[in-house]
C-alpha cells in the first residue's frame, strides 16, 4: 500500500516538472545515441581523462575536519556541447574530511543530491558530518546541474524545463562522478564509494556502473528505473500531460524515429509501442483525414437535411471504432496466451524478459455498444497543434474507460487483481500513448538494465521503502535481479517518512558497505 503521507505531501507542493515539454527532438536523438556509449563501461571510462583538471577554490579549517571547496568544467560539455545551460557547465563540490584518519586508509564517499536538494548544507549536516564522526568516512557533495549555483536563471526552483533536461543531468553526474573519483585517486583518497537518496540514489547507481574498480554503492529510496516515478508514482500528477501530448503528436519525429530508438529492459515496450502507434494513428487514420471528417461534420451540422452525409460520417466513425476494438481484442488474446504460459511455468520466475510483462491495455475497459450518430470529433481549441479529443455529445456510446495509470502488476497473471492508485488519470487514447512514450524514454535513458553491472555487486546495499509512493517498484525488474549478489534492506515506511527519519539507517548501510570493501580488497 502506498504511503498516504507521500500522496498528501506531493499534493501540497507547487513544483511542476517539464514545464516546456519533451525538449527538442534533435537533442533527444543525441542523448539516446550518447546513452549507448554511457551505458558501456569499457567505452564510458574513456570519456573522462584521468587527469581532468580540478581547481580547489577554498579550504576551511573547522577544528577536527577540513571543509574543501572545488570546481571543474563538466566533461559532459566536451561530448554533447550545447545541451547544458551555461550556468551548469562548471561543476562544484564540497569535501569534508578529517585532519587525522583512523587508519592508513582514507575512505571517501560521494553523495549525489536528490530532487530539490539545492546547495550542500542538507547533505553536509545530515550525512557528511555524522558519517565522519561515527565511522571516519569522508564525504564529497557534488552540486547537481540545474540546481543551486548551477541553476539556470529562468528556472523556477527544481522545475526542470524539459524531459530531456533530466537525461542531461544524469549524463553530467555520471561523467562528473568519474572525474571526482580520478581526482580522489590522484590525491590519495580511498577506498571510494557513492550514495544518494531518492533521485540522488538513482544517479549514484548510474555513475557506479561506469567505475572500473570495486565500489561501495548505497542507493537509498531509489529503484531500477525512473519510468515509474513519472508515470506511476505521485509525481506523475505534477506533469502537464496535455502539453506533452500536444508536442508528441505535433512532430512525427517523436513517434516515428525516437520511439523506435527506445530500448526497454522491461521487455514490454516493443509491444505497446506497436499497438499504441496503430491505435493512435488509425483512430483516426491520419491527421489530414481527420480534418476532412471534421469539415464534413461541420457541413452536416450546417445542413441537417443532408441525412446521407450524416449517415456516411457516422458509418465511418463506427468502422474506425470497430477497428480499434479488434486491435484491443487481438492484444488481449496475446496477453491471455502469455498468462497461460506464465501459469504453466509456475509464475513469472524463469520467464524470458523479452516477453511482455504487463498488458498494455490494462487501463482500458472497452464496451462495444452501438455508435451514436450524434457522436462528433472536436478539435482542441487550446492548441495550435493537432490535438484530438474524442467526445460524445450523448452517453449512448461507452468510449474507452481510462483509469489512473496506477501500479504495474508483477506479472500478467496478476493483472486482474492489481489496485490502481489515483495519481494521474489518462482520459484519452492520445494521452495514453504520450504516457507510454514517457515510460519508454525514461526506461531508455535511466533503466539500470541498460547499463553495465558494477564490478562487484556484493558491495551494493540497497535501502528501499515498503510503501514508497514516489519510487514505485511493482511490475518493474528488481534491482537485486539486475545486480545479483547485492543486498536490499526494507524500511517500513513511505518515501517522505523514510527520508525524514532514517538517515541513521542510510549511514549504517554506507558504513557496512565500506567495511565490506575494506575486508575484501584492503585487508
Amino acid at each position: 500500500m502506498v504511503s498516504r503521507v507521500d500522496q498528501i505531501y506531493r499534493s501540497i507542493l507547487l513544483s511542476k516538472f517539464f514545464v516546456r515539454g519533451w525538449g527538442k527532438p534533435e537533442n533527444l536523438r543525441r542523448i539516446f545515441a550518447f546513452r549507448k556509449i554511457l551505458s558501456n563501461r569499457e567505452k564510458c571510462q574513456h570519456l573522462v581523462d584521468k587527469n581532468h583538471p580540478v581547481t580547489v577554490t577554498k579550504e576551511t579549517d573547522n577544528g577536527d575536519h577540513i571543509l574543501l571547496e572545488a570546481e571543474f568544467v563538466s566533461p559532459f560539455v566536451e561530448h554533447l556541447p550545447g545541451l547544458l545551460p551555461k550556468e551548469s557547465e562548471k561543476a562544484a563540490f564540497q569535501f569534508v574530511y578529517p585532519k587525522t584518519w583512523r587508519t592508513h586508509l582514507k575512505p571517501t564517499c560521494l553523495h549525489l543530491a536528490g530532487t530539490g536538494d539545492h546547495g550542500f548544507w542538507r547533505r553536509r549536516m545530515l550525512m557528511a558530518k555524522p558519517l565522519l564522526e561515527e565511522s571516519g568516512i569522508a564525504s564529497i557533495m557534488l552540486e547537481n546541474p540545474f540546481y543551486g549555483i548551477r541553476k539556470p536563471k529562468d528556472q523556477l526552483r527544481s522545475s526542470l524545463h524539459n524531459v530531456s533536461d533530466l537525461f542531461v543531468m544524469g549524463g553530467c553526474l555520471v561523467l562528473e562522478s568519474l572525474a571526482i573519483f580520478h581526482w580522489c585517486e590522484r590525491m590519495g583518497f580511498g577506498p571510494l564509494g557513492i550514495t544518494g537518496i531518492s533521485m540522488g540514489g538513482h544517479m549514484a547507481s548510474l555513475a557506479a556502473t561506469n567505475w572500473h574498480k570495486p565500489l561501495p554503492l548505497i542507493p537509498c529510496l531509489s529503484w531500477s528505473t525512473a519510468s515509474g516515478v513519472f508515470t506511476q508514482g505521485v509525481m506523475s500528477g505534477a506533469i502537464n500531460w496535455e502539453m506533452l501530448k500536444n508536442q508528441y503528436f505535433s512532430n512525427e519525429v517523436f513517434r516515428e524515429e525516437l520511439f523506435n530508438m527506445i530500448q526497454s529492459p522491461e521487455g514490454h515496450f516493443p509491444v505497446y509501442h506497436k499497438v499504441g502507434q496503430e491505435f493512435a494513428r488509425d483512430f483516426p487514420q491520419s491527421l489530414s483525414h481527420v480534418e476532412k471528417i471534421m469539415q464534413e461534420d461541420r457541413g452536416s451540422q450546417s445542413n441537417p437535411h443532408d441525412s446521407s452525409q450524416t449517415n456516411r460520417l457516422a458509418q465511418h466513425k463506427a468502422e474506425r471504432m470497430d477497428m480499434a476494438y479488434r486491435q484491443a481484442e487481438e492484444i488481449r488474446e496475446s496477453d491471455r496466451m502469455y498468462s497461460s504460459i506464465a501459469s504453466a511455468g509456475g509464475g513469472s520466475q524463469g520467464l524470458s524478459l523479452s516477453l511482455p510483462k504487463f498488458n498494455i491495455l490494462q487501463n482500458f475497459s472497452f464496451s462495444k455498444k452501438k455508435v451514436s450518430k450524434s457522436q462528433s470529433i472536436n478539435s482542441n481549441k487550446n492548441s495550435k497543434n493537432i490535438l484530438l479529443k474524442y467526445k460524445s455529445s450523448k452517453s449512448k456510446i461507452s468510449k474507452p474507460d481510462f483509469t489512473p495509470v496506477g501500479i504495474r502488476p508483477k506479472s500478467a497473471a496478476h493483472m486482474k487483481t492489481v489496485t490502481f492508485e489515483p495519481y494521474m488519470e489518462v482520459k484519452d487514447t492520445l494521452t495514453w500513448e504520450a504516457v507510454q512514450f514517457m515510460r519508454g524514454v525514461m526506461d531508455e535513458c535511466t533503466h539500470l538494465g541498460n547499463f553495465t553491472v558494477p564490478v562487484d555487486p556484493s558491495l551494493i546495499i540497497i535501502v528501499a521503502a515498503e510503501n514508497d509512493g514516489y519510487m514505485p517498484r511493482d511490475g518493474i525488474i528488481p534491482l537485486t535481479e539486475i545486480w545479483p549478489g547485492s543486498e536490499m534492506r526494507i524500511l517500513e515506511s513511505g518515501h517522505i517518512t523514510g527520508y525524514l527519519f532514517n538517515h541513521q539507517v542510510f549511514r549504517k548501510a554506507i558504513k557496512d558497505s565500506f567495511d565490506r570493501v575494506t575486508e575484501k580488497y584492503y585487508s
